[in-house]
This record gives C-alpha cells, sequence and structure tokens, in this order.
C-alpha cells in the first residue's frame, strides 16, 4: 500500500511540470506563430494579385500598352458585341467606328447575344443580319481607348501604329434594386455591370520580299514530247 501511495505521489508531483511545459510556448512555437501571421498575410496578397492579372500576357512587353476597367456601370451584353466589333482594329480605326456608332451612322452586330435583336441593313457590311446602336457601350470603350492612348505617351510608343491586339468583357457581381408591383409584390431590379480590359500592340511594318527572277518554262507540245519519249526507247 505505502509503495502504491509513493507511485501516486510521484505521479501528481511529475504532473505540474508536465502540464507547464505542454502550456507554456517555447521560443520556437512563438516564432512559427509569427510565420503562419506572415504567410496568411502573403496569401491574401497573391490571391488580390491575381484578382488584377490580365487575361493574357502581352507578347512583347515593351511594344504593347494596357487599359482596364472594373466594375463598369454598362450592361455587359452591349459591350461584349461592341468589344468584338473592334477587336482587331487600328485605334484610330475603332476610334471612328465607336463614334460612327454612337450617331447611328453604322451599327454594332449582335452574333452571340442576339434574341430578340432586330435586323438591320448597316449590318450587311459585316455580313450579319441583326445589329444594334450600344451609346452607352461605345463611350465607354472611347474612354478606355483614351486612356490606353495616355499609357502608350507615357511608355514612348507610336500611337498612330496601334493596333487592339486583345479585348475582354467579364460579368461583374450584380447590383440589386427592388421594383414594387400591383398587389404588394415586390421584383429584383437587378443590373449587369462588367469588366473590360484590353492590350494594344504596335504594329510591326512588313516589308515586301523582294521578287526572285523566276524563269519561265517554255511550253512544248505533245508532239516533241511523244517524239522525246521515241528518242528514248530507241
Amino acid at each position: 500500500m505505502q509503495k502504491k501511495r509513493n507511485t501516486s505521489i510521484l505521479r501528481a508531483a511529475a504532473l505540474p511540470d508536465r502540464r507547464g511545459a505542454l502550456e507554456a510556448p517555447g521560443p520556437q512555437q512563438k516564432k512559427s506563430s509569427a510565420d503562419r501571421g506572415s504567410s496568411s498575410s502573403l496569401g491574401g496578397l497573391t490571391e488580390f494579385l491575381k484578382m488584377v492579372r490580365y487575361s493574357l500576357d502581352p507578347e512583347n512587353p515593351t511594344k504593347s500598352c494596357k487599359s482596364r476597367g472594373s466594375n463598369l456601370r454598362v450592361h455587359f451584353k452591349n459591350t461584349r458585341e461592341t468589344a468584338q466589333a473592334i477587336k482587331g482594329m487600328h485605334i484610330r480605326k475603332a476610334n471612328k467606328y465607336l463614334r460612327d456608332v454612337i450617331v447611328q451612322h453604322q451599327c454594332v452586330p449582335f452574333r452571340r447575344y442576339n434574341g430578340g435583336v432586330g435586323r438591320c441593313a448597316q449590318a450587311k457590311q459585316f455580313g450579319w443580319t441583326q445589329g444594334r446602336w450600344p451609346k452607352k457601350s461605345a463611350e465607354f470603350l472611347l474612354h478606355m481607348l483614351k486612356n490606353a492612348e495616355s499609357n502608350a505617351e507615357l511608355k514612348g510608343l507610336d500611337v498612330d501604329s496601334l493596333v487592339i491586339e486583345h479585348i475582354q468583357v467579364n460579368k461583374a457581381p450584380k447590383m440589386r434594386r427592388r421594383t414594387y408591383r400591383a398587389h404588394g409584390r415586390i421584383n429584383p431590379y437587378m443590373s449587369s455591370p462588367c469588366h473590360i480590359e484590353m492590350i494594344l500592340t504596335e504594329k510591326e511594318q512588313i516589308v515586301p520580299k523582294p521578287e526572285e527572277e523566276v524563269a519561265q518554262k517554255k511550253k512544248v507540245s505533245q508532239k516533241k514530247l511523244k517524239k522525246q519519249k521515241l528518242m528514248a526507247r530507241e
């Protein structure tokens, strides 16, 4: 009995030391917790940087400029169709086209989001039948082209040789409002904003290849060919 009591007393005496060792974190543990905090903050930064990254990297960054707009209060579908219409255009031609759209001298062909869109004679030049004149989308894209042009001037690029290499329109989170209906009902009244990004690059001047002098082959008559074959057999 005395031996058992002694062993229980020894265990009880040893417990506080063990608990203290477990509860009191050492300097190494404190350091690891600080590292965790720093890593979590870096993770948040990387997530933020990923959000603002462009979906495409230009082939030659020194000869290109960018422009971007987020959560713009303009319809996504109309802006997408207008952006596709100016993709690949020269910056001066795109500016003129968007100004023509505003005054309804040229239309924007609606190729994807064209449900219920009426037909338009101006769409024939694009090989299509449905078209509209989204004024607000054209105005927003004009502002973005102006921003890209100023970025190009700051970078020392030749503005007159810029071409819209990449343009993309993405959906932004919808903004919620409400409209009041008969019999006490309330319906959603949502807006569809969008994100726009574009990359413009300097168009390389294509030097025409010198024409090589090719010796023209003389035409040989069928009679002469037959004679040559007979001579070869003999």
